[in-house]
């Protein structure tokens, strides 16, 4: 007998409660289910894992154009060869934006594929299905952006843990403005108002926040990076910067890296340094407490050592030079003239 002739004891069709029973599952099945990371994702190239990572490295831009040479250079160093049949899986990550670098990273040599991953919030990067992509890849590169998105939903994440485990296992690690100055140790995150030098200088505490332990990468440790630097005339805000992680005791000694726009500064594994492109890098230490860097109070720090660097020129940032450096202070809030020098 089929359905539509059965009767149930509560006198409806027995074809009407199943199909009752069934619509009351289905959306019980939609109000319990967990929400999907709203990633967007654009995906180019083959998606089967390449695994063929030979040494970390990586690949700081200071914004502006990015510097294709060295971006070839990050992708040879994951694969171990310049001139081979080894191919990698290109990642990048940004927090806005579209896939504007896939089809210009899939042109490069021994690229298997590019995917780019909008992650917009932290619910995004706690996805475990964007960590595993992440995780697979051979080279992560980072957009600009903004610094405060990156810090603020990156750390501690199953995202954060598995771009370490691309370091980890000898990828490639690239980004530009915001991208390059999250890799370094301390990270000036812009989470309250933008800072210029002028207003850095004259309070050094004032809107400057910074985040820590966000990749402790070992090449990077002790650093501060800083982006688009003659261009803004950042020299400043990054001497700044460096006082307040000796003022605040978070380090003994610090490491500025200051790097142009269209100006990229490449490491090996080894922490050689090179600049590539069109612009300078500027690379300062200081070693000392500040002898004035309080709230409401212009800096005064004396004795910064600066190197500057061009294109095809190196730098050891395990080593720093014993020479070929000048001396720059600032003096109640004002650098001394030819810091750029």
């Amino acid at each position: 007998m089929g359905y539509r002739h059965c009767q149930s004891t509560s006198g409806l069709p027995l074809a009407k409660i199943i199909k009752l029973v069934a619509i009351v599952l289905m959306c019980l099945s939609l109000w319990v289910a967990p929400a999907s990371a709203k990633v967007i994702r654009y995906l180019d190239g083959n998606s089967t894992d390449v695994n063929v990572p030979a040494g970390i490295a990586f690949d700081l831009g200071g914004g502006g154009a990015d510097v294709d040479e060295a971006i070839q250079w990050m992708i040879n160093q994951a694969r171990g060869c310049t001139d081979c049949s080894a191919q990698v899986d290109v990642v990048v990550i940004r927090s806005s934006g579209s896939a504007g670098y896939n089809e210009p990273i899939l042109a490069m040599n021994g690229v298997d594929s590019v995917e780019t991953l909008v992650i917009r919030s932290r619910d995004d990067a706690n996805s475990p299905d964007v960590a595993d992509t992440i995780r697979q890849a051979e080279v992560l590169f980072f957009a600009g952006g903004d610094q405060c998105d990156y810090t603020r939903n990156f750390k501690h994440t199953a995202t954060a843990e598995a771009i370490k485990s691309v370091g980890a296992k000898g990828g490639g690690i690239g980004g530009t403005s915001a991208g390059a100055m999250i890799q370094s140790d301390f990270i000036y995150n812009a989470c309250s108002d933008a800072v210029d030098s002028e207003y850095a200088l004259d309070d050094p505490y004032e809107d400057i926040l910074f985040s820590y332990d966000l990749f402790n990468w070992s090449l990077m440790k002790g650093t501060v990076i800083d982006t688009h630097f003659s261009d803004r005339d950042r020299m400043g805000r990054l001497m700044t910067f460096m006082a307040r992680q000796l003022r605040d005791g978070i380090a003994d000694s610090v490491l500025g890296i200051g790097i142009d726009e269209g100006t990229s500064l490449v490491v090996n594994r080894n922490g050689i340094a090179q600049v590539m492109g069109e612009g300078a890098v500027y690379f300062v230490s200081a070693d000392h407490i500040p002898e004035d860097c309080e709230p409401q109070t212009p800096l005064t720090f004396s004795d910064y050592k600066i190197w500057k660097r061009e294109n095809g020129e190196e730098f050891d940032l395990k080593n720093l030079p014993s020479r070929g450096y000048r001396r720059a202070s600032v003096q109640d809030g004002i650098v001394q003239r030819g810091s750029y020098s």
